[in-house]
């Protein structure tokens, strides 16, 4: 049996949005689920006790930068990552596979791996399927994934279909190296914007067979309507009895669409990186909290929400905190953010089980702003 495994809870009677338990290790997580990123094995501005109280039970950590920093021999020393970070619940370790995407002119890519040069001081390193797999486990993460060629945005579907026979070759020497009873292993379909290669993806990736499917290569700069016209053909197909992640997405928008198509799990950087520029997520609006017009505004940020920001202070003590660019400010802003997240994954939840989730969709997307309304100031 898998180290982590997957039980539905209940499906909708006539959509593919389901609820579902995600046994792991370190604890039982509740799908549909939101992993707060913790790219250097910290979500920036929190202590693993606010994530606790946020409702955060798993957190995503970075293969790419525990590797260059502090190296993942010294966290295997330590015990782990969890002993590491002092973290409880489950983690979830992404490849690199992005972020050596992200390097651009510093990496070279070849059917043997990947040479990149350090974005911190310039060293060289080589990172092969194999390596990758070792680096998780010497992490020790409750899932990891395979390393893959995440295809850039715009691509030709011969680029497109090139890069993925690269993904699928080293999907199948990921699994082949995996050692570890403890970890469960996420295989990712890539495939660009071409439905025809995702679904090829599909089929020889579930055909080698992993404990959970991701869709990676999404959010890379595509226009939002092929992102989401490729998960909603996307997400039916894979397959029911396994968790189903996608990688990177997105907004409180994004998670709703998503989980109406079938998706479980996912990760962003846009709550923590929101709040650390002044952008809260409400129930009724986005606030810029630098605007002018919270200079004396007294109430909590949102009224709605049992987050310990909004339970003590007032969007006038906010705005001024982010202003005078004091540390407090990020750090009431990222358990604020985080805390939305969590919230909206729990009434998603909620309403999956009370058979109610057309009606909370309807009403989430009736209220929610456009993606414009995020960068709207008046000062």
């Amino acid at each position: 049996m898998p180290a982590v495994t997957w039980t539905q809870t209940t499906k909708q009677i006539d959509g593919n949005a389901r609820s579902g338990c995600l046994t792991t290790p370190h604890g039982v997580v509740q799908t549909p689920v939101f992993m707060p990123v913790g790219t250097q094995g910290t979500v920036k501005g929190l202590t693993p006790s606010m994530l606790e109280e946020a409702g955060a039970h798993l957190i995503l950590a970075n293969t790419y930068h525990l590797y260059l920093r502090p190296g993942h021999e010294l966290i295997k020393q330590a015990g782990g990552l969890h002993k590491f970070i002092n973290w409880q619940g489950a983690i979830l370790t992404d490849s690199g596979g992005f972020q050596v995407f992200s390097l651009g002119a510093l990496r070279k890519i070849s059917p043997e791996g990947v040479l990149f040069q350090s974005h911190i001081d310039g060293s060289r390193h080589f990172i092969s399927p194999e390596t990758a797999i070792q680096i998780q486990e010497d992490l020790g993460a409750d899932i990891i994934m395979t390393f893959d060629d995440c295809t850039p945005y715009p691509s030709t579907h011969e680029a497109t279909k090139a890069s993925l026979e690269i993904t699928l070759d080293w999907a199948k020497r990921c699994k082949t190296v995996k050692t570890r009873e403890d970890q469960s292993l996420f295989g990712i379909i890539q495939g660009g914007i071409y439905p025809d290669l995702r679904k090829e993806a599909l089929a020889k990736i579930t055909e080698m067979g992993f404990d959970g499917y991701a869709l990676g290569g999404l959010s890379v700069g595509e226009p939002k309507e092929e992102m989401m016209a490729i998960v909603q053909e996307m997400a039916p197909l894979l397959p029911a009895q396994f968790p189903r992640y996608i990688m990177g997405i997105g907004t409180p928008e994004d998670l709703v669409r998503c989980v109406d198509y079938g998706m479980d799990m996912f990760d962003c950087v846009i709550p923590t990186r929101c709040a650390r520029n002044g952008l809260l997520f409400t129930n009724k609006e986005k606030i810029v909290i630098k605007n002018a017009r919270y200079r004396d505004d007294h109430l909590p940020l949102d009224i709605t929400c049992d987050c310990y920001t909004c339970r003590r202070f007032s969007r006038a003590y906010l705005r001024h905190l982010f202003v005078s660019k004091e540390i407090l400010s990020m750090i009431l802003n990222t358990i604020h953010n985080v805390r939305f997240y969590e919230r909206l994954m729990e009434d998603m939840r909620s309403s999956l089980l009370k058979g109610e989730f057309d009606l909370f969709k309807r009403d989430f997307l009736q209220r929610e702003q456009s993606e414009e309304d995020i960068l709207t100031t008046d000062s």
